[in-house]
């Protein structure tokens, strides 16, 4: 029997079908070299490989080696399909290793292949009810449950008024163990006798690295979160990072959750009244919908996806960013969520669309160094992940491929969502003077700039005609190329 190689984003049950199949598993030391990753997210990757190891007892071989290729030497191995192109490639280059198809995900590559095919533009919304309808979920026979696909209008509700949290209950916290003492005291090796470097804090583990700790995560979920999960899934509360959310991205990313099984477990819910369907629906949206939409797209588009720049964004990100600094940011909002991506690794996803990556596509930072900073800096995020959700979704460098218009707002949107402009030193209804907002003054300046690329996008038609009745707007645009304060 091969052994199977397993890859550190494959490392649930469903990745293994006999009892008996041994296992390589492999910590390549040179892909941290290559490439600055936040503390935390390389403290889950080897956690969960040493784990792993350690469940598997004597089947598993855990290497720590500086190449992939050179743990894996000579002995033929199989292995399920990887995540990423270049270690696919490396795989199909070894010479010994069985490629499979690809698990983790519920949509087949050649359903997609076949639903993707001939279309002018691949929107999510027709990808993802086809696979509601393929695969049976939230189905009532040929109709939609509730007679709807889409349930976004209830659930882009802002926070409550007055609130400061949600007030449900927060996920079970992880418990350390020997294990992640040693990967602590490993990674603190590599950075002080191999030159190994990281981006953020250390800090306790957030996150599971078993496949019992993810079940314990998702049962919680489904049963105190999810009920609250729906309405206030887009809002923002400074004293809230987690809100409803489920915080499951990184368990699924490491292949600990099937995510088929995480939404038939959701619609359950639904179907015993325990949560609402505008809520579920969102969830399993998430999931079904838009996890595996970009994981397929990342695949269909090809290796020069990644190099999109449609909007000619040549901008570096600055150092206060790529360092993750928030002593040098001034916007309350910004510097809360700089702060949570320093300290944890993670932030929700409104806040990584409408705050970090609205700012970045307002500012013209270059969309491939932006999603290189992402895959690198959250400990869910991988290159299938962030090429399509930041080239395609949020920085709209594939020029409307992905998406129908660019996620560009001003601070009036992060004002209506979120409690953070309160107190804050700017104000989102200035677009000049000291305390503009840079949210505001970048939303105007950014459609002054690209005014000629979006012309023809029917959905900024009225923000586009509007520049022409603000007088001001030129002035703005060469004030804000000058901004140095955020």
């Amino acid at each position: 029997m091969k052994r199977r190689w397993l890859f550190a984003d494959q490392l649930g049950p469903h990745f293994l079908e006999d009892a008996a199949q041994p296992v390589l598993l492999v910590i390549s030391k040179g892909v941290f070299r290559r490439k600055v990753y936040h503390r935390q997210k390389a403290h889950l990757v080897l956690s969960a490989l040493r784990h792993r190891a350690a469940e598997l007892g004597d089947r598993a071989e855990l290497v720590v080696a500086e190449r992939y290729r050179d743990a894996v030497g000579t002995e033929p191995v199989e292995v399920c399909h990887p995540t990423s192109r270049p270690a696919r490639d490396l795989v199909r280059g070894l010479g010994n290793a069985t490629l499979l198809p690809p698990r983790g995900f519920i949509t087949e590559p050649r359903d997609f292949v076949r639903w993707a095919d001939g279309r002018p533009r691949l929107l999510l919304e027709d990808f993802y009810r086809e696979a509601r309808q393929r695969h049976g979920i939230l189905m009532d026979g040929a109709e939609p449950a509730g007679g709807r696909w889409n349930f976004d209008a209830e659930n882009r509700e802002p926070p409550p008024r007055g609130a400061v949290r949600l007030g449900v209950p927060p996920p079970p916290p992880i418990t350390e163990d020997e294990i992640d003492e040693r990967v602590r005291a490993e990674l603190d090796r590599w950075e002080r006798d191999d030159g190994i470097a990281f981006v953020g804090r250390d800090g306790p583990r957030r996150f599971p690295v078993t496949a019992a700790e993810a079940e314990a995560r998702l049962a919680h979920f489904l049963e105190h979160r999810l009920p609250a999960f729906g309405p206030h899934e887009d809002a923002m509360l400074r004293d809230d990072p987690l809100m409803a959310h489920s915080l499951l991205s990184a368990s699924l990313n490491l292949g600990l959750l099937d995510p088929l099984d995480v939404v038939q477990r959701a619609e359950a819910e639904f179907r015993r009244g325990a949560a609402p369907l505008a809520g579920v629906e969102g969830f399993v949206r998430q999931i079904l919908g838009w996890r595996d939409y970009v994981w397929h797209c990342y695949w269909y588009f090809g290796p020069r996806y990644a190099h999109r720049d449609a909007l000619k964004a040549r901008r570096r990100p600055p150092a206060w960013f790529t360092g993750l600094d928030p002593d040098a940011v001034t916007s309350a909002c910004l510097r809360d969520v700089l702060t949570r991506v320093r300290d944890t690794g993670w932030v929700h996803h409104i806040q990584r669309l409408m705050v970090l990556g609205n700012l970045a596509l307002q500012r013209d930072w270059h969309p491939g160094a932006v999603a290189d900073w992402f895959a690198r800096c959250f400990v869910d995020g991988y290159p299938w992940v962030m090429t399509p959700n930041v080239i395609g979704m949020s920085q709209y460098a594939d020029g409307g491929r992905l998406v129908t218009k660019p996620y560009a707002a001003g601070g009036a949107y992060i004002n209506r969502m979120s409690d953070y402009c309160g107190g804050c030193a700017f104000d989102p209804r200035h677009r000049d003077g000291p305390d503009a907002c840079p949210y505001t003054a970048g939303y105007w300046a950014f459609l002054h700039h690209h005014r000629e690329q979006l012309a023809g996008n029917h959905r900024l038609r009225r923000p586009l005609a509007q520049l022409d009745r603000l007088g001001d707007i030129p002035a703005i645009a060469a004030a804000e190329s000058r901004r140095r304060v955020f």
